[in-house]
């Protein structure tokens, strides 16, 4: 069975996500709610849905999300029982009707050869309001293609639109960077084991982008730059072997703008980036690729 982990904090879109819920043309999932000590209970919103999906509700009495969203996401992935897959869905996203119905459609093709499983998504904004793109994705594609897809601004992705195997979660886990910006991201990479993502386009995943949401917010930005820091140290010192030398060379020098965005360039970040630089790219390759963001650099200062 299918478990879908809903880290509920906010009541101002919960009933459209609980409405797609209940528009599932096949009910074969748990729904598992755990309630980050909000301050608006959705107690009242729940009790018009008993009956139409199987669902548990827990309040936690301590607030985490705030300090820490994976601690959030991990204690309300610890609700399911004995499902063998998970889906995260956020408190105001949406899916579309056939979702669940399409997994199980497509589960003896992607069992045993895929980890992670996502689904088309589209945006949508505040009340409903969407933008006109389905974002598809290769039916198969390694994670490390799809996360570069991603960074050069070819697609999109976020938490809500891919199921992933227990086991593989339960291996890796969640990294917790601050905000949990850029923790799915990393878990794709993870959790896949070197096994392709695999893709059901023809179901939908609706992401709301709002003022209320991490992403959506503006408020954030500093943290979120902090996230990326690290997030991009790690696809530096664990996943440039995956990509061509053109990629390579932009991955590092957005690992460095990133560093740029907020402060200079620490002595140890230097040496780091020097080091793979050097494993990477020949002499000549270094020269043509560096010359300006390292003299850049050097002008501004290395801590």
């Amino acid at each position: 069975m299918l478990a879908i982990v809903i880290p509920y904090y906010k009541l101002t879109f919960f009933e459209e996500t609980l409405e797609s819920l209940s528009n599932q043309t096949y009910k074969y999932f748990k729904v598992y709610i755990g309630d980050d000590a909000s301050p608006e209970s959705p107690k009242d919103l729940l009790e018009k849905y008993e009956g139409k999906f199987n669902f548990i509700y827990h309040r936690f009495e301590e607030n985490i999300g705030k300090k820490s969203l994976v601690s959030q996401w991990d204690r309300c992935i610890a609700l399911s029982k004995e499902e063998e897959w998970i889906m995260i869905l956020g408190d105001d996203d949406l899916l579309g009707s056939s979702v669940v119905a399409s997994w199980y459609e497509n589960y003896n093709v992607f069992n045993g050869s895929s980890n992670v499983v996502r689904f088309a998504s589209k945006k949508i904004f505040e009340k409903l309001i969407s933008v006109p793109d389905i974002f598809v994705h290769p039916v198969w594609e390694k994670a490390t293609d799809s996360f570069y897809r991603k960074f050069d601004k070819m697609t999109r992705s976020s938490l809500s639109e891919y199921i992933f195997s227990k086991a593989s979660y339960l291996k890796h886990g969640f990294y917790d960077y601050p905000l949990a910006w850029a923790s799915d991201d990393r878990a794709w990479l993870d959790f896949s084991d070197n096994k392709p993502i695999f893709t059901i386009n023809e179901s939908v995943v609706f992401f709301r982008l709002s003022s209320v949401n991490i992403s959506g917010r503006q408020d954030n930005i500093l943290i979120k730059n902090v996230s990326e820091i690290e997030f991009f140290k790690f696809i530096v010192k664990h996943k440039l072997g995956y990509y061509d030398k053109n990629q390579r060379l932009r991955l590092l020098r957005r690992y460095m703008a990133e560093i740029r965005k907020t402060r200079n360039l620490k002595i140890s970040e230097f040496f780091f980036i020097l080091f793979f630089s050097l494993k990477y790219f020949d002499v000549d390759w270094l020269k043509k690729g560096y010359r300006k963001a390292f003299d850049r650099f050097i002008k501004k200062g290395i801590k």
